[in-house]
């Protein structure tokens, strides 16, 4: 199941989406599906019909970063590999869209694109043992985990590097129920492939992730975990369109931008 945040010029509403790609067709529902059940309210609206989709979720409380989850990625940066999951937030401010512009800060010269697959917490959650943290997701995402390098690499701390506005992109929707213990996650700079890596890659899998988080906090409905992202991390600049995949989801397509 496929659920899209979209407007067509009014107030955000939540769809079903069916059909395949270039051809989908959104089934409007009522309410935020997240807090409510599904219900289809009979109204269907093609895509490509004016339809704008946005971040399919805007965490009401946190986003969970995190960091040199795999191997590859972290020995490309010169770093030892973490004998527990390093983890980082980023602000909700931080969330944009598919197709909205990622806009480069004016005091870093080098910002990255990190692809990575994103988990969406569906209920509250408090030191849930692996065996069971899958019962906590609604479904998952594609995020870029966008990143000043410059200013990590200044700062002690990283909430500079990784929390600026338009620094997480979320899209293009939630796939609810599917399996990620395998599955390829790639980015795309101009159309030249950057990174290309598999999730059964990642040092600290899914579940444990998530009872791990649970311990330090509690994880709320909306909630958004970033997995971690695979090596060929690289720079983006003014002009650029990156695009980063997860498979069996989709495309999260972003044009950066540079305010002069």
């Amino acid at each position: 199941m496929r659920i899209a945040r979209f407007t067509t010029g009014e107030d955000p509403r939540y769809a079903l989406v069916e059909g395949e790609p270039g051809s989908e067709q959104l089934v409007v529902i009522t309410g935020d599906p997240i807090y409510t059940p599904v219900q289809p309210t009979g109204e269907r609206i093609a895509l490509t019909d004016g339809v704008r989709l946005l971040a399919p979720v805007i965490p009401r409380s946190k986003i969970i970063g995190v960091g040199r989850n795999y191997a590859d990625h972290a020995a490309e940066l010169g770093n030892e590999l973490p004998v527990a999951p390093l983890l980082f937030l980023k602000p909700n401010t931080s969330v944009i869209g598919p197709d909205d512009p990622i806009v480069l800060p004016d005091w870093t010269e080098e910002v990255d694109h990190e692809a990575e697959l994103a988990v969406v917490i569906g209920k509250v959650t408090k030191n849930v043992s692996p065996a069971h943290a899958l019962d906590q997701v609604f479904g998952y995402t594609v995020a870029n985990d966008v990143t000043a390098r410059d200013a990590q690499r200044a700062d002690p701390q990283w909430t500079r590097a990784k929390g600026f506005d338009s620094s997480c992109p979320l899209g293009p929707w939630i796939v609810a129920g599917l399996d990620v213990d395998d599955l390829t996650v790639t980015s795309r700079v101009n159309g030249r492939p950057h990174q290309s890596g598999r999730t059964s890659q990642l040092i600290f899998d899914v579940p444990y992730l998530i009872s791990y988080i649970s311990e330090v906090f509690t994880l709320l409905p909306g909630d958004v975990i970033l997995t971690g992202t695979p090596a060929g991390v690289g720079p983006i600049v003014d002009r650029d369109v990156v695009e980063v995949e997860v498979e069996d989801i989709g495309v999260l397509r972003n044009p950066v931008l540079r305010r002069h």
